[in-house]
């Protein structure tokens, strides 16, 4: 719904003719990295279109909800290409943010959620749009969630560093900087680092040693080992401190260790050069999960890993209490007691619990250590 493709044979693009039908016409209506037409949110048709599409995915097919890509494109004429979001709210709310196409953004997520209260809406923006994930009837663009982008960055940027220039509180600051009261979905990488002509994060840390070191019976080595450790520390952080959500991608939550690389011929462009293809091979057309479930693999320690991060509802106890007596402190609470998380949302957080919490006291909980369940 942000941009369409400028194929004339069998798409929108001069439907009636002209370059403006759907679109704006000039410059203004075409992208110059993407090579796609950009829809004119301000004409009545393009309003309507679009939100019949919307609708007509959510009742013919029940979708439980969208992934808006481009969003950023959509919100300002410059397109967040070329720019560096500061956080001054001049950036968002100046004359380079396209006003017709956020209406368009909140009448849209208004219909998901007034048709389906239950449906999520996800927006892939990257410019920290302020409301972006406040609802419409506050005032907001209407979106659940916002794709914390900035951390899968992140991590690439420093996988190319060495060790000793990981600097912890970055990490933080990227991983935690998000704006208030607004959901975010954080991931490690996605389908940038898993197509072709880009590495995944496995890949990054472990390299050709994945295609050879990777079967239990035999020998690790020491980039085995290190990135098998920082493989599943990665995503331990990212999914503990990156926000309301957590998304894998296709594999990469095991360490797949190929590439994405779907059939394709060989691309002519305009300006003569030639982009080669892969003679429309399925080779890399796929995914091998069967790693993963391989017990005499290394993959399978690798996503049991990433399984068990998922279930962290378990019980908790006392394990610092300043109002123990050996403190000076009243003894007033049961440091026998056992404290059980629930399934359910507190405060915008999943896996709460309750606790007694008596006055200017400080306390420590820690998970109860027990016998390990099969996941």
């Amino acid at each position: 719904m942000g941009h369409a493709s400028n194929n004339t044979l069998d798409g929108l693009n001069m439907f009636d003719g002209t370059d403006s039908h759907y679109f704006h016409s000039g410059s203004r209506g075409y992208h110059w990295m993407w090579d796609s037409r950009l829809f004119n949110y301000g004409h009545w048709e393009v309003i309507r279109f679009l939100l019949s599409n919307a609708r007509w995915w959510l009742e013919e097919y029940k979708f439980d909800g969208f992934r808006f890509d481009g969003v950023t494109s959509m919100m300002y004429t410059h397109h967040g290409l070329q720019v560096a979001f500061t956080g001054n709210y001049k950036e968002y709310f100046g004359f380079a943010t396209d006003v017709d196409a956020v209406v368009y953004l909140m009448l849209v997520n208004d219909l998901i959620h007034g048709l389906f209260p239950e449906a999520i809406s996800i927006g892939e923006d990257v410019s920290g749009m302020p409301t972006f994930c406040i609802s419409v009837q506050d005032g907001g663009v209407g979106f659940d969630y916002r794709l914390h982008m900035a951390i899968a960055d992140k991590w690439i940027e420093l996988l190319k560093k060495r060790d000793e220039d990981w600097r912890v509180g970055d990490i933080v600051h990227t991983l935690s900087n998000r704006r208030w009261s607004e959901k975010c979905v954080s991931y490690a990488e996605s389908h940038d680092q898993a197509l072709v002509g880009d590495k995944t994060i496995a890949f990054w840390l472990m390299d050709k040693d994945m295609y050879d070191f990777m079967a239990l019976d035999t020998p690790s080595t020491p980039l085995v080992d290190r990135g098998i450790a920082l493989h599943k520390m990665i995503r331990l952080i990212t999914m503990g401190l990156g926000g309301e959500g957590y998304l894998n991608f296709m594999g990469n939550e095991f360490g797949h260790p190929e590439w994405i690389d779907f059939p394709r011929g060989d691309q002519h462009l305009p300006d003569g050069r030639v982009v080669a293809g892969n003679g429309f091979s399925y080779d890399k057309c796929r995914r091998r999960f069967d790693l993963g479930d391989a017990d005499y693999l290394r993959y399978h320690g690798m996503q049991e890993f990433d399984r068990a991060m998922q279930h962290l509802e378990e019980a908790y106890s006392i394990v610092l209490d300043s109002d123990d007596k050996l403190f000076g402190g009243f003894n007033r609470l049961d440091h026998n007691a056992e404290y059980f998380t629930s399934e359910g949302w507190y405060d915008d957080r999943p896996r709460s619990f309750l606790v007694y919490a008596p006055c200017r006291t400080a306390v420590v909980y820690a998970l109860v250590e027990n016998d390990p369940q099969p996941v």
